[in-house]
């Protein structure tokens, strides 16, 4: 009988003998280490190695409680759910996601290839590096594993047992919560924002009667649309590049939800990596203005290409007899991509007054820089959120962010 018959939270030392027992990746007389490298909130990443060979694996374990030991309990079987989707994403988009080499449900835990050779996206971009393939890579990659998994593609029956198959309660309630509640409201009473933007925050956000509603209208289509198989944290901190590759990883948020949601993640932090390089950069910085220039052609080849590839892959796909109705993919795909902006706008909001910052805003020292350009930001997320229907072109961005960046 195995100690790892039964569920404990493991250390270094027990995943060293959980690796050995459970894999063969390894000789059996290697010297093995084990590292515990995670950075997020939720579970525990080890990597453990075979420094003779080089050779790696990364092995996530998932607590009973958050990793970042919070009081806030969790499903450990998001760890299930999260090894499932990836096995899945790896066939309809093939090289855009880890290899996975196993789960264990006993012991929650998720064997899976050690990128290590990538960088996270937002380490890159906080050091101001470019990356001319990835609006190409992360369309193609979502439109793959978006579209495939909806009602326009699935047989429905299928596509519903899916639905309740990935349905991750305890996940969702905290994008519910931080996502749109918080965002708008500061009904946990946690928000904080830098002195110089409180006023501009309670006035223009807090206080904005029309806001909250769309808030409201938001967060009720996230909780009630099941329209794809999403990844329902695609941010520049679940995305390993290199210069020529793009691989998306962390799905553990997981659920059956609006597309939208998606793409508009992406778009916002491809912002917020643009607002880092105005914020730490002098102006005259040619690095500056070369990230600028980027960011920005980032964000409207997503916004277009993603319609591109979206429209294409629709007529590939399509098996419902309806939604081959002429016409009804420009409709579908209108819909789409007026959830991207409303998602951008609302993630905006949410990084910049709630508990969930990211290091793009809060490594600008200069205060008053960062409450100005928070303040565009937040300016744009208004337009964002209440215009979305319009905004549905790289072109229609462009009217957006002109002006205001």
């Amino acid at each position: 009988m195995s100690r790892f018959d039964q569920y404990f939270l493991m250390e270094e030392v027990d995943i060293l003998e959980y690796v050995r027992e459970k894999y063969d990746f390894f000789p059996k007389d290697a010297q093995l280490t084990c590292k515990e490298i995670g950075d997020g909130n939720l579970n525990y990443v080890f990597r453990v190695a075979d420094p003779a060979t080089g050779k790696s694996v990364i092995l996530k374990h998932s607590g009973i409680e958050t990793r970042a030991r919070s009081g806030r309990k969790v499903d450990v079987d998001r760890n299930r759910i999260e090894a499932e989707i990836l096995q899945r994403q790896d066939e309809l988009a093939p090289g855009f996601v880890p290899k996975i080499y196993g789960y264990d449900p006993v012991m929650c835990c998720c064997a899976m290839e050690d990128l290590k050779d990538y960088t996270i996206l937002r380490t890159a971009l906080l050091n101001y590096r470019t990356f001319p393939k990835f609006a190409d890579q992360i369309t193609t990659y979502m439109v793959n594993i978006l579209l495939p998994t909806t009602d326009v593609a699935m047989n429905h029956k299928e596509k519903k047992a899916l639905v309740k198959s990935y349905i991750n309660p305890d996940l969702c309630s905290i994008t519910e919560q931080l996502v749109y509640d918080d965002a708008v409201g500061n009904f946990a009473g946690k928000n904080y924002v830098v002195d110089a933007l409180a006023e501009v925050v309670e006035k223009d956000i807090y206080q904005d009667k029309a806001l909250r509603l769309e808030a409201a209208k938001l967060k009720f289509d996230f909780m009630e649309h099941a329209q794809a198989l999403i990844h329902g944290d695609l941010h520049s901190g679940s995305i390993f590049v290199t210069d020529t590759d793009t691989k998306a990883f962390d799905p553990e948020f997981a659920f059956y939800g609006p597309m939208g949601y998606d793409v508009g993640n992406v778009i916002a932090h491809t912002l917020f990596s643009l607002v880092h390089a105005e914020g730490t950069l002098e102006q005259d910085d040619p690095r500056r203005t070369a990230f600028r220039a980027w960011a920005l052609d980032t964000v409207y080849q997503v916004a277009d290409l993603f319609r591109e590839k979206f429209t294409k892959k629709f007529d590939e796909v399509a098996t419902d007899n309806l939604a081959r109705t002429e016409g009804f993919c420009e409709y579908y795909l209108n819909g789409v991509m007026a959830d991207t902006a409303a998602t951008a706008g609302m993630e905006l909001i949410r990084r910049i007054v709630g508990v969930a910052k990211v290091k793009d805003i809060t490594l600008i020292e200069d205060e008053a820089r960062r409450a100005e350009l928070e303040q565009k930001l937040l300016v744009i997320a208004k337009q964002l959120i209440m215009n979305r229907a319009s905004i549905l072109t790289a072109d229609d961005w462009k009217n957006v962010l002109e002006g205001q960046l």
